[in-house]
């Protein structure tokens, strides 16, 4: 069968008529070919151009007809859709518009809603794609969390307080930090990091016997949320009772976990079930997101709501230069081919936070088999002669309450030529879209990169490191000996061989670091992995090292609190591109917790958290080095000041 588009049958009625001619003046026709050809009209480049524009036509006309006929199609988009504009220059946005093209033809959207791993590695990928009907199935499922909220409003708990990790904590986060508190229910706090200060910082904001728990792990196995349980749940039975103890923790799992059997022996008030077809990174729109929303007092039902308008616009209904969340992905994955794949991340105070929880997405899911794309969050601004040709800038500006700052350091560096991506989020409550587009565009990046976007190979190297080291600590009762290469004004500098041969031989602690930050190159990151208590002062002397860094390498930089960004940035930071310059910062606990239990205490989890994520970037060839500060106070001060005498 064959078809014939009716401009060419109107116009062969007008003016056709039909002969043999095919065999006709074949001299003639040799004569006008070389004719052609001395003037530099090429036939066979114009027969692939035609035959380019006949699939395109017949791509878009077959969309048409399977839209037709698809009810999915017939949907409109309820509510406003965070407006997105691409500001990129000409030669980029020519890639990013034939790469929608390719994907036209190919019919490549409706295959990623079609769920087809081949779009991918065409391995396991269908299996993790839930998330594209998550949100049609909460909104008809919505009882559940309306329940859940009358529920512990009528509890009157004070508190709530999510022990998670990753794809677990990053959107309560979120949450938590967008909307503050809400009038009527629990105050929402976030424990991600095994640092003994932390922890006491996170129980003094609470009164434990006021606070409803929430243990959240997808496989119920993390070892964080586990031991977090471990030593809160001890902690309500003294002020509480222990029959009274399960009656303040909900858990939230996926169905027949380790977590859900030990929330069914302790008793626990709810247990909330993930999707297992939906990774974590992949979660915010199920309970492990919207569980903790309602909890905290956010309507959860109009939230999703708001989201459901981005799934519709995202939809393989949605000619593609008008799909908000393809788009978005063609152009991450289309620059990150062509080196820009340092993605920026600069979002409006009021979502700041979303940053963090872009951070993984991007990373975890991009970052492996030598590609990926390197998010880059919380840097301080600087001038458009600070960045270089491997940036990608995303601008999340929210709309209620834009930043003046923002808005002209964006300016100016689109008008220097970068490529920016501005995204105007309309308010809090439209934060459910973002996730969606950014899950879409991750999706739609990761296909181009010809990665899975689903899995994480390299996270579970370092938990496999961690892992033999607490138990190395409960047979023997101390971790293995380690011996500084170099010692001074309380700090310390370990590596492996190969790191230590190359930084060479030097008089102090400037002159290593100046050795390690001159291994940054052209298209290199430099990003500092900080296993200290994540707090206001701590971010600011990071930020103040990364933007010496940044002015004087022109290199982006990047700066995770551990252990958090081993479930996040990690996958990246190990199995992404190998253009990373790392600096670890660990040290002396001023005073450590014990995990009720357990030998080991929570000190000595993230002193081994460190130690194995370590281990395998030195496995896997990355450039690190690692300080150990005696004090972390004085510490930073001293790192700071010669990662400044460093630079000179």
């Amino acid at each position: 069968m064959n078809t014939l588009p009716p401009a060419t049958f109107d116009a062969f009625r007008d003016h056709g008529r039909p002969r043999a001619s095919l065999e006709e003046n074949l001299e003639g026709a040799r004569a006008t070919m070389e004719a052609l050809e001395q003037i530099g009209i090429r036939m066979d480049q114009v027969t692939s151009d035609l035959l380019k524009q006949g699939v395109k036509l017949f791509a878009e006309a077959f969309d048409k007809l399977l839209n037709a006929v698809d009810r999915r199609c017939k949907v409109k988009i309820g509510g406003e859709v965070n407006p997105q504009t691409l500001l990129l220059p000409p030669d980029l946005r020519k890639g990013v518009e034939e790469a929608a093209e390719d994907w036209q033809i190919g019919g490549k959207v409706r295959r990623l809603w079609a769920r087809d791993a081949s779009l991918w590695t065409g391995s396991d990928e269908a299996r993790w794609l839930g998330w594209l009907g998550i949100i049609e199935d909460q909104i008809e499922n919505k009882a559940h969390l309306e329940n859940l909220a009358a529920e512990i409003k009528q509890a009157g708990f004070r508190h709530a307080l999510l022990l998670g990790m990753g794809g677990s904590s990053l959107c309560p986060e979120v949450l938590k930090k967008s909307f503050g508190k809400m009038d009527g229910f629990p105050e929402l706090f976030v424990l991600d990091s095994t640092d003994p200060a932390q922890i006491r910082a996170v129980e003094s904001k609470i009164d434990v016997a006021e606070t409803i728990f929430i243990v959240s792990s997808k496989s119920g196995s993390t070892l964080e949320p586990n031991i977090f349980k471990q030593y809160f749940f001890e902690r309500v039975k003294e002020k509480v009772g222990a029959r009274q103890a399960g009656s303040r923790f909900i858990a939230i799992t996926d169905p027949g976990s380790p977590l859900e059997r030990v929330a069914s022996e302790d008793q626990f008030r709810r247990v909330l079930h993930g999707v297992p077809s939906i990774g974590g990174r992949y979660s915010a729109l199920s309970d492990f997101g919207m569980g903790p929303a309602s909890i905290m007092g956010i309507d959860a039902a109009q939230f999703l709501d708001r989201a459901e308008a981005m799934a519709v616009a995202c939809s393989h209904c949605v000619p593609i230069p008008n799909n908000p969340g393809v788009m978005l992905g063609l152009t991450l994955g289309e620059l990150a081919r062509r080196g820009r794949d340092k993605v920026t991340l600069i979002a409006s105070p009021g979502i700041a936070d979303l940053g963090a929880w872009l951070e993984q997405l991007l990373a975890e899911s991009t970052g492996k088999q030598g590609k990926g794309l390197i998010p880059v969050d919380r840097e301080p601004m600087g001038t458009p002669q600070s960045y270089g040709q491997d940036r990608l800038f995303a601008y999340l500006r929210l709309q209620t309450a834009p930043d003046a700052a923002q808005d002209r350091f964006l300016e100016q560096i689109a008008a220097a030529g970068q490529p920016v991506i501005r995204i105007d989020v309309i308010d809090r409550m439209n934060l459910g879209q973002e996730f969606f587009r950014w899950e879409i565009a991750t999706a739609v990046a990761g296909s181009m990169l010809g990665i899975n976007a689903f899995n994480q190979p390299d996270v579970e190297a370092s938990k496999v490191a961690t892992r033999k080291l607490t138990e190395e600590y409960e047979r023997s009762g101390s971790l293995p000996a380690e011996e500084p290469f170099f010692s001074g004004n309380g700090v310390s500098l370990f590596s492996d061989a190969a790191n230590r041969n190359a930084l060479g031989s030097r008089a102090d602690l400037a002159g290593y670091l100046r050795a390690h930050l001159d291994r940054i190159g052209d298209g290199d990151y430099f990003a500092l992995l900080a296993y200290i208590q994540m707090n206001e002062a701590h971010e600011q002397a990071l930020s103040r090292m990364r933007g010496a860094v940044r002015d004087r390498k022109r290199a982006a930089t990047c700066a995770g609190f551990g252990p958090r960004f081993l479930h996040s940035t990690g996958q990246a930071y190990k199995g992404g591109p190998n253009s990373g310059v790392f600096l670890q910062i660990t040290a002396n606990d001023a005073a450590d917790l014990p995990v009720p239990g357990q030998k080991y205490t929570f000190g000595v989890v993230k002193a081994a958290q460190a130690r194995g994520d370590f281990q395998v970037l030195a496995e896997r060839g990355r450039r690190a080095l690692r300080v150990h500060l005696e004090d972390v106070e004085s510490g930073l001060k001293t790192l700071e000041s010669a990662i400044g005498e460093a630079l000179k």
